[in-house]
């Protein structure tokens, strides 16, 4: 039997997604609630780990260590940082970085972690799954960019998407990344477009945006969940 863990880093993400179960067991741990969902041959972990690069790697590591998990999820939302990417379509990592990781003193490539690697790359078994789901707004694979820095200024976004071909910018997925790869845990990050600098009629805010995300993150989960079956 499959365990995945489903890492969000918002509540009304979570609330959503446990819409789709029954059956719901909850365990603490830490101060984290893990609530434990069964969907056909698949037990889920959905939990939220709160903003951030801290946050969502020491919650990867709690499932990883404490729930066993085969696979790890992440889902949510990310602001645009390319003009081929709009205001809800969906982003499909297939690789991540950190854009505030900084060793050019030490004569380190920007965003490169010792031991690691640059670039994080998503499981490929996952991404080609994701590639087969069908949804009413564009689905895009590519680069993910994380850091602890809220992105609203498109000169910011433009040095990011120019230094590393990020698509959009978060806060929690290549933390969750190096987690799953130091651990080999196979992983995908998948983010719903909430705003973009390029678009100028940004008519609608980051509250009546994150129901729609989380609506749109719902239904993208469970059609996985029905191809992981």
């Amino acid at each position: 039997m499959k365990k995945i863990g489903i890492i969000f880093a918002l509540k009304e993400e979570l609330d959503e997604t446990k819409k789709l179960f029954n059956k719901i067991i909850e365990h603490k741990l830490y101060e984290l609630v893990i609530y434990e969902c069964r969907y056909e041959s698949i037990i889920c972990y959905l939990v939220e780990s709160g903003m951030g690069k801290v946050n969502a790697a020491r919650t990867t590591q709690v499932l990883i260590d404490n729930m066993k998990v085969d696979y790890i999820l992440n889902v949510g939302v990310a602001g645009s940082v390319s003009r081929s990417i709009n205001k809800c379509d969906i982003v499909v990592a297939d690789n991540l970085v950190q854009h505030d990781y900084d060793l050019t003193p030490l004569n380190f490539e920007k965003g490169l972690i010792p031991n690691v690697g640059k670039y994080i790359n998503c499981d490929k078994k996952l991404i080609e799954i994701a590639r087969t789901i069908k949804m009413d707004t564009k689905v895009v694979i590519g680069t993910i960019s994380s850091g602890d820095i809220f992105i609203t200024e498109e000169k910011m976004g433009s040095k990011i998407n120019n230094k590393f071909n990020a698509l959009c910018v978060e806060m929690e997925g290549a933390a969750i990344a190096q987690v799953c790869f130091l651990c080999n845990i196979p992983f995908l990050v998948i983010r719903a477009i909430s705003d973009s600098p390029y678009e100028k009629d940004n008519n609608i805010t980051f509250e009546e945006f994150l129901k729609i995300s989380s609506d749109m993150v719902s239904k993208f989960i469970i059609q996985f969940l029905d191809k992981m079956n």
